[in-house]
Order: C-alpha cells, then sequence, then structure tokens
C-alpha cells in the first residue's frame, strides 16, 4: 500500500489521557514527520498537530484509536499528492 500525507489534529480536553496519548503516538513514531503541541492555559486544553507520511489505514488506525481516548477529538486531514510528487 502506498503511503499518503496527512495532518492528525488532536484536542486534548482530558489531562489525564495525555499519557495513553504519547505512548500510542510512540507506537507510530516511524510515520511521524513532525509534530508541535500548544496549551491553551485558559482553557484547560491542548491542541496537538502531527503530520503522517504512512500507509493509510496506519493513519486511519491511529486517528481511530487517539479519538476512542477519554477526552480526546481527532480530525485527519490528507493531502491530493499527484503521483509524480509523491
Amino acid at each position: 500500500m502506498e503511503n499518503r500525507i496527512a495532518l492528525l489534529g488532536l484536542v486534548v480536553e482530558n489531562p489525564q489521557s495525555v499519557e495513553p496519548l504519547n505512548c500510542l503516538l510512540h507506537e507510530y513514531k516511524d510515520y511521524i514527520v513532525g509534530r508541535m503541541g500548544i496549551p491553551h492555559r485558559e482553557r484547560g486544553i491542548s491542541l496537538i498537530s502531527i503530520v503522517l507520511d504512512a500507509p493509510g489505514d496506519a493513519i486511519s488506525t491511529l486517528s481511530g484509536k487517539a479519538g476512542m481516548l477519554k477526552g480526546v477529538s481527532a480530525k485527519t486531514i490528507y493531502a491530493k499528492l499527484s503521483e509524480s510528487k509523491q
């Protein structure tokens, strides 16, 4: 299966989900190109963006598992790359 480029956006509202989320991301470390986390202290949440270069099923699985953690919302955006750019 060919790799796709995706941006996974996470909103973490439950601080107790941070450790399981980090363990999950560690499992997919070979696919992670970059990661940025921003705490929004006034609201008590964290916003995380993760760039992935991975097979589509790996991206979907990671997004689904992250979204199943209590207090974590996940959305994925896929790049529309032509075959010549991959």
